[in-house]
């Protein structure tokens, strides 16, 4: 007897499980059975079989290998690729912060495709006992991870994977309705998650569409460089003439921060800015003013901005623009932040942006409108990033209306692994 079948005969002495939201038309009882009761590993290799190649992105599912990597990477190890076609599921067992012991992809495509099996291992479903999409969204929520964790011996690789076996992947108890509506309450669940899925993907296009939106506004509203008229003006200023030419160190004034990120509370009542695009927090506050705000070395030179108005802490390696003279400072925070990082790169040494000079921001030159001009772009791209704003809250409460749903329509995972 394997793994499989002692870890089922386990689970059926255990109690009925029954998630804690089911639609109404379902009343069957619940049960866990052991994967490798409904699925088995699949070994058919490629050979001379002409397959479309995938590689896999964590969280994201399987891609074609020519998407992800801009060729086909197969090389002579081809003909050991293992065989996917629609339903069948490919375990990755590298290590993701987000799936820390692999992560398990459905393949929806139509083509026969084909995996490296140096690091998957791909198994088929039963489909008279299992719907592969409810499977699937069990293995999003990270299901197998919770039990798979037991397995794996910290620091224990093959080719670069996480060394788990296949009797330890068929063990995972699976949790789904019994009875002749088994199958059809699994659509259903498959199905409401899938719907779900599609809001937020329309959602996050319209996300999309937004930011593009306001990368060409930016373009446009502001003269390219050595230019001193945009592509783009609002009616009220086009005979407004050209705009003036000046540098930074015209307009405000510049320093750095004093505090270390030491200086952070997660109980802090003040913004912390630090060498990040994330905000900590401060017990403590520098500053109360309004300002402009970048990094001056690490990862995000160039490219993370703030616009501040009030009480704030600052790192000691973050700048800040501030006293404004004659200039909205709001016009300026999108002047800067879209013209910044091609000055430094073009004036770095290096390959890569790492470090920005006093001088790189004081004698950056900028071209300025009227102040009215000014506050009405200003405003214009404020109201714009209000909406970006919006769109981004209204996602993830989806987000975390869909996890809230999959965390009520699945039984407890601690319930089903006994922990």
């Amino acid at each position: 007897m394997n793994k499989a079948e002692i870890m089922t005969k386990k689970h059926d002495k255990k109690c009925p499980l029954a998630p804690r939201l089911r639609f109404p038309e379902f009343r069957d009882e619940w049960y866990s059975q052991a994967l490798g009761t409904i699925a088995s590993i699949i070994k058919e290799k490629a050979e001379d079989k002409k397959c479309t190649l995938m590689s896999i992105i964590t969280g994201v599912g399987l891609i074609s290998q020519i998407d992800k990597f801009g060729k086909e990477i197969a090389g002579n190890q081809y003909k050991n690729y293992r065989i996917l076609r629609k339903g069948d599921f490919a375990y990755n067992k590298s290590a993701t912060k987000d799936y820390p012991q692999g992560f398990i992809a459905l393949y929806a495509g139509n083509e026969i495709a084909a995996v490296p099996n140096s690091i998957f291992t791909c198994f088929k479903v039963q489909p008279e006992s299992i719907v592969p999409a409810y499977l699937n969204y069990l293995f999003l929520g990270n299901f197998h991870g919770k039990w798979l964790r037991r397995y794996i011996t910290v620091g224990a690789r093959a080719h670069g994977s996480l060394s788990i076996d296949d009797d330890d992947l068929l063990s995972l108890p699976i949790p789904y309705p019994k009875g002749v509506s088994s199958l059809g309450e699994q659509q259903k669940i498959a199905d409401c998650l899938s719907s779900l899925d599609e809001r937020i993907a329309a959602e996050t296009s319209k996300l999309d569409r937004l930011k593009d939106h306001k990368k060409g506004l930016l373009k446009q509203l502001f003269p390219a460089e050595g230019e001193t008229l945009p592509q783009l003006r609002f009616p009220e200023f086009r005979d407004a003439g050209e705009w003036v030419q000046k540098i930074i160190s015209d307009v405000c004034s510049i320093s750095t921060g004093k505090s270390n990120t030491q200086d952070k509370n997660d109980d802090g009542i003040f913004p912390f800015y630090v060498r990040s695009a994330i905000i900590e927090r401060s017990t403590k506050y520098l500053y109360d003013e309004e300002a402009i705000l970048t990094v001056g070395d690490g990862v995000g030179t160039g490219k993370v901005y703030h616009y501040v108005n009030g009480k704030y802490d600052l790192h000691q390696r973050v700048y800040r623009l501030f006293r404004f003279q004659n200039i909205d400072g709001k016009f300026l925070f999108y002047l800067f932040s879209t013209f910044f990082y091609d000055r430094v790169s073009k004036m770095s040494a290096k390959n890569s942006v790492d470090s920005v000079r006093m001088d790189m921001i004081a004698k950056m030159p900028i071209s300025l409108p009227t102040l009215p001009e000014e506050q009405r772009i200003a405003d214009c791209l404020s109201s714009l990033d209000e909406l970006i704003t919006a769109q981004t809250q209204k996602i993830d409460l989806l987000k975390d209306h869909k996890k809230g749903l999959m965390q009520q329509l699945f039984p407890r995972i601690d319930e089903v692994l006994h922990e």
